[in-house]
């Protein structure tokens, strides 16, 4: 019976039932499953996207006990390939067939104006996802995957600045805008430029595990995974243009560390409640609250950036009145701490540490 039993699980696919398996998106292999990484560069070509995949998966670490990848580089047509921008021009020796027996295909960033991705690159990725490879789109090389109709109905993302055009290329997909990267299905999408780093160490660590993935991150000097969303990044600038609640918009960015209730706006716009909320939302496009909560956010941050102010101080002069409320929304908001914006953002030299 036992024999028996041995048998039946060596000839068991378990490769084949984990890729069908529906919450393979949640759980991680680390395993070895992750050995060849081909990263595929066109026209137009990002040069630091394309550095980050050869930084990551084509250095072999294993004297320091990290990681060794079989990487390689292709293009549609092997040779010279023009990069975005500084007129540097890069030699690649291989062709798409080398994404014929990859684990990972990584589309990496190009620019818009050098044309459309060929068609050839599109049916690569497409035929490495339809055998279980993973497929990782770096900042613009979203686009690329949307193009290739691999999107459709899952979740990504790209660099903050064209989250929108990537929804409109890909309107079957959900496309989360404040994250620095986000995996569906084995197929990881990545925010711009630095977020590219944190989405191939989210490879690794799925594949060979947090260890692995720290050890990279060593050596490499860079954290092996960063809290926060690209929210954080993301310059929210006051509204300019409104109608006839200008004046009343200006006197409440001027006074945010108050208690600005709707009856008394309403009475200082001389309005009804109801048709100060009704006009307000008009000309914002948001409710007074809503709007009041987003000024706020900006102010702290900006407080918390130029300032030694310590983050109670920060809070109270925000309007947000305790730091638990001013935690609060920065978690919701931007995925992050005002302790950890603070460390990545400040702008003092001699800020000292916020208590």
């Amino acid at each position: 019976m036992i024999a028996v039993m041995a048998e039946s699980l060596r000839s068991h696919d378990f490769r084949r039932e984990w890729q069908n398996c529906p919450y393979q998106s949640v759980f991680c292999h680390h395993g070895e499953m992750l050995n060849r990484v081909v990263a595929i560069a066109v026209p137009g070509f990002s040069l630091f996207e394309l550095s980050v995949a050869c930084e990551v998966f084509g250095i072999d670490r294993s004297d320091t006990g990290g990681p060794n990848f079989d990487f390689t580089v292709c293009a549609p047509t092997p040779g010279v390939l023009q990069a975005k921008s500084g007129g540097l021009d890069v030699v690649v020796g291989d062709g798409l067939e080398a994404t014929r027996t990859a684990d990972a295909v990584i589309m990496t960033a190009y620019s818009a104006d050098f044309g459309p991705v060929d068609e050839s690159v599109l049916d690569a990725l497409r035929e490495a996802h339809a055998r279980g490879a993973w497929i990782v789109g770096v900042c613009s090389g979203s686009f690329a995957l949307a193009e290739a109709g691999l999107l459709d109905g899952r979740s990504c993302t790209t660099h903050w600045m064209y989250t929108e055009r990537l929804a409109a290329a890909a309107p079957g997909a959900n496309v989360c805008a404040d994250e620095l990267y986000v995996e569906d299905d084995r197929i990881i999408t990545s925010a711009g430029t630095a977020a590219g780093i944190d989405a191939c160490l989210y490879l690794v660590r799925c594949e060979r595990g947090a260890a692995a993935a720290s050890q990279i991150a060593r050596r490499m000097v860079v954290p092996p995974h960063r809290d926060g969303g690209q929210a954080q990044y993301i310059e929210h600038p006051l509204p300019t243009a409104a109608d006839s609640l200008a004046g009343l918009l200006d006197w409440m960015v001027d006074h945010l560390a108050e208690d600005l209730n709707v009856p008394d706006l309403a009475a200082r716009a001389f309005m009804s409640e109801r048709t100060f909320a009704r006009r307000f939302r008009a000309e914002t496009g948001t409710t007074p609250a809503a709007w009041l909560a987003r000024q706020r956010l900006l102010r702290a941050r900006e407080l918390l950036e130029g300032s030694t102010l310590s983050v109670d101080e920060v809070a109270a002069q925000s309007g947000f009145g305790t730091a638990a409320v001013l935690r609060h929304h920065f978690s919701r908001a931007l995925t992050t701490t005002p302790l950890a914006y603070r460390r990545r953002f400040r702008t003092l030299e001699d800020a000292r540490p916020a208590r």
